[in-house]
């Protein structure tokens, strides 16, 4: 999933929160205006609080690190290369553009009936009148309605005006547009439907603190209720359910202590947001005695996979391993109880260069693994691999032997080397997973092979024609 679509993902159980407390606990109070507030900015706030990426610091206990029992918390190697263009990815945008063209064509179908309209004048509005029975409907600073509703029934232009003076047209203009970023939420759809319908009630409060009767309102409700329903981005005079405006007319004013019922909803925000972030966890240096601890963090790409590999000091990974063994020192203790044997470390070459994130894959013994975590901290900047032509962190895996041989310790090789026979005057062909490589044999990571073969003199001949005149290297690598 590329980030953007997480992100979606998020805001939108975000939304669904949001919009599931309204309709169980807010919308059948009275509180028209606050609560009409209260979903326009609650809905920006469930767009913004994705952005907010709280990150927990774990410290978890040392203990020794081995093959069979890795370290809770262990980030296996997975390429951050770009994602493709998915079918999800198609999917959504997909269900955006059916949402965009609806609304095109409720446009283009209000549009075909301002043509057939007449302009009057008319103070506060742009006032445009039907020679037909139309439904009643304001959009910006424009209404539009039947000649004969204008003539016979004044209220229902009041009606329409209160809906300019609040510019209704603005907060459903936000939420279509949510509703198209959320088309696959029906929480999404609901509220814009509530939303709508607290325009209603906004509207026929302030028509109704005009001093209009209240029983002659309902009545004209009631015979204007069956009509056509016109622009859906629009607010309509028939476009809210009739028994649930009447309704709310007749009701008792809410307690304006309503209004603290939206602080229940903020632990439950708060926990939504915790368990949309996960959980990393603070490297710290090794001491004697422990493992090093490491950070969770975004999966780096594979040193196999990366397309330019990172360097150290201007060379390949052998001159890594060599200044390794310059800077590693055997642990007195270990010396003294003749420990020995491969600790593999694992470690992040960073976009700027930088070896963090060290921890211990395979472990020998407590102090020869800080030994090893120790040093290869201790590692000056690399030069940063890329992927696509931008620095990006690569993965690289180091075994270090402790060997007591003599007083110093030795380091496995992490590349692959080549000594030719005298006399051979080329080099061998690669064949690395069954596909001719181009590269140097030096570029691949030691740690990733699984087996090599080698066919040399007419058996490479035969299989893999002249040019397999100096050998064939055939090698595979783990999966």
């Amino acid at each position: 999933m590329t980030p953007f679509l997480l992100y979606m993902a998020r805001a939108s159980l975000y939304l669904a929160l949001f919009y599931a407390f309204y309709l169980l606990v807010m919308r059948r109070t009275s509180l028209f205006r606050f609560n009409r507030a209260a979903l326009l900015l609650g809905t920006v706030l469930c767009h913004l609080l994705p952005t907010l990426r709280l990150r927990t610091i774990v410290l978890p206990a040392v203990a020794p690190m081995t093959a069979d029992a890795p370290v809770q918390g262990a980030v296996s190697p997975v390429s951050a290369a770009a994602a493709p263009f998915s079918w999800l990815t198609v999917l959504y945008f997909a269900g955006i553009a059916a949402v965009l063209l609806l609304c095109l064509l409720s446009v283009l179908r209000t549009l075909r009936i301002l043509r057939t309209g007449t302009a009057v004048p008319c103070e506060g509005c742009r006032l445009t009148l039907v020679d037909r029975e139309i439904s009643s409907f304001s959009w910006g600073r424009r209404v539009v309605m039947s000649r004969d509703d204008y003539e016979k029934y004044p209220a229902i232009l009041t009606h329409e005006l209160q809906h300019i003076r609040c510019r209704h047209s603005l907060d459903v203009l936000l939420m279509t547009g949510v509703c198209a970023l959320h088309w696959f939420n029906p929480l999404a759809w609901i509220a814009r439907a509530e939303l709508k319908l607290l325009h209603e009630y906004e509207a026929d409060e302030g028509l109704l603190n005009q001093g209009i009767d209240a029983t002659q309102y309902q009545l004209l409700l009631v015979r204007k209720a069956v009509g056509e329903q016109r622009f859906s981005l629009a607010n309509g005079f028939n476009h809210a359910k009739l028994k649930q405006r009447i309704n709310m007319m007749q009701q008792k004013p809410t307690s304006g202590w309503m209004r603290l019922a939206y602080l229940a909803l903020l632990p439950f925000l708060a926990g939504t947001m915790f368990l949309c972030n996960p959980v990393r966890a603070e490297i710290r240096p090794a001491t004697p005695g422990e493992t090093a601890l490491f950070q969770n963090d975004d999966p780096p790409v594979p040193y196999s996979q990366i397309e330019k590999k990172p360097t150290f000091q201007g060379e390949d990974a052998g001159t890594f391993a060599r200044w390794v063994t310059q800077h590693l020192s055997y642990p007195a203790e270990a010396k003294a109880d003749g420990l020995q044997g491969r600790v593999m470390v694992s470690f992040d070459i960073c976009e700027d260069g930088a070896v963090r994130n060290v921890r211990v894959l395979r472990s020998v013994h407590e102090t020869l693994d800080a030994e090893a975590v120790r040093v290869i901290s201790s590692s000056p900047k690399w030069e940063p691999g890329e992927q696509g032509g931008k620095p990006v962190k690569v993965s690289f895996q180091f075994p270090v032997i402790f060997k007591l041989n003599g007083d110093e310790p030795a380091t496995a090789p992490s590349t692959i080397t080549i000594r030719k026979a005298t006399g051979a005057e080329g080099d061998p062909i690669i064949y690395l997973d069954g596909e001719k490589f181009s590269g140097k044999i030096s570029d691949i990571d030691v740690s990733t092979v699984q087996s090599m073969e080698v066919l040399k003199d007419a058996a490479a001949i035969e299989k893999y024609g002249e040019e397999a005149k100096n050998g064939v290297i055939l090698i595979k690598t783990k999966k």
